[in-house]
């Protein structure tokens, strides 16, 4: 197989995506083609975040790179299990793998007419519930945007919390959202242990669905559930998940979010979910600002893990452009029409 690489930068709306490890103006993403010996191709995208987790593009080029002479070695009906585990031998750098990933199972889908959630075992292409964002960090913009979470039919939204005036954002978000909205909140490990004792239980009375990475670190976490400082509300690890004893007993927390970038693709996905339900975690999916194929990829893998909560896969709607090729429609998403991980996404590359 030939590997072929592209960078693409696309900006994002308004001010950004603002979180507690930085503010993304513009997401800069690594479009991945395979093309087989007969012509036949797959697409994948890498979807490095640095300021989340701590991998540039240049990292994910070089192990690309490092991945293209065991590439070139395969045909392009190999399994895809076979061929990524060649490939971790030459890289660990997940979001790498991922675009090999995915472009494999795309290239899979496509050989035999199928979307990659047949190949995966899915009975069918399920749509699943997703959040809507909550990006702004003043109150009154905030309260619009839960306004429009609502109307769009959302049921589920998230709030950036670690950003300051925490308790009173939210509190707006509650009242803007209404009384039936799940509210999550995401700290992405910005507090101490000490802050996230005492603000977790102020945020509670609002009706705190989960929190997300309160503070940094397994065993952080493990210590604040074990001291009682979440006031009640259950706790997801987000980027200690990525952490290789993460899944080990006891569990650390209630829940696991996982995202296909970190996982290393669909295949990475899928182990990391099976690790983490056999070890006692609840399991939803959520984006790093990807593109529409790393989306595509998440919510083929949904339709195989079926979570119950609402998976923080509508992050399109974010960037300021092309239009967006998947549309949430009554706060579901599921996976595109067309073999493969779907047709006309890599239009918007």
């Amino acid at each position: 197989m030939r590997l072929s690489v592209r960078t693409v930068s696309r900006a994002l709306r308004g001010a950004g995506h603002r979180a507690a490890h930085g503010t993304v103006s513009d997401r800069e993403l690594v479009l991945v083609t395979l093309r087989a010996g007969d012509g036949l191709t797959g697409h994948g995208e890498a979807a490095p975040l640095e300021s989340y987790d701590g991998i540039g593009v240049p990292e994910v080029l070089a192990a690309l790179e490092a991945c293209r002479p065991v590439l070139a070695d395969y045909p392009g009906h190999a399994p895809v299990a076979d061929v990524i585990a060649r490939c971790g031998e030459r890289t660990l750098v997940a979001p790498a793998l991922a675009a090999i990933d995915l472009a494999l199972w795309d290239l899979a889908g496509r050989r035999v007419g199928e979307p990659v959630w047949r190949l995966l075992g899915a009975t069918e292409g399920r749509p699943v519930p997703v959040n809507a964002t909550i990006g702004a960090v003043d109150r009154s913009s905030a309260a619009r945007e839960a306004a429009e979470a609502r109307a769009a039919g959302f049921r589920a939204v998230k709030v950036k919390v670690g950003v300051g005036e925490d308790v009173d954002r939210v509190s707006t978000v509650r009242a803007f959202a209404g009384a039936e909205m799940a509210i999550r909140i995401d700290a992405n490990g910005a507090w101490t242990p000490e802050q996230a004792a005492a603000i977790l239980p102020a945020l509670a009375p609002a009706g705190i669905e989960l929190c997300e990475e309160p503070v940094p670190g397994l065993a952080a976490i493990a210590a604040l559930r074990a001291g009682g400082g979440t006031g009640g509300i259950p706790i997801a690890l987000d980027e200690s998940a990525a952490d290789p004893l993460s899944f080990a007993a006891p569990a650390a927390a209630e829940l696991a979010c996982l995202k296909v970038s970190r996982c290393g693709g669909i295949t990475g996905l899928l182990s990391a979910a099976a690790d983490a339900r056999a070890a006692g975690y609840e399991v939803y999916l959520a984006s790093t600002l990807d593109g529409p194929l790393g989306i595509a990829a998440a919510l083929h893998a949904a339709a195989v893990l079926r979570p119950a909560r609402a998976c923080g896969l509508a992050t399109l709607g974010l960037f300021a452009g092309p239009p967006d090729p998947l549309p949430v429609r009554d706060g579901m998403l599921g996976p595109p029409a067309g073999p493969g991980l779907g047709s006309g996404l890599v239009d918007w590359y």
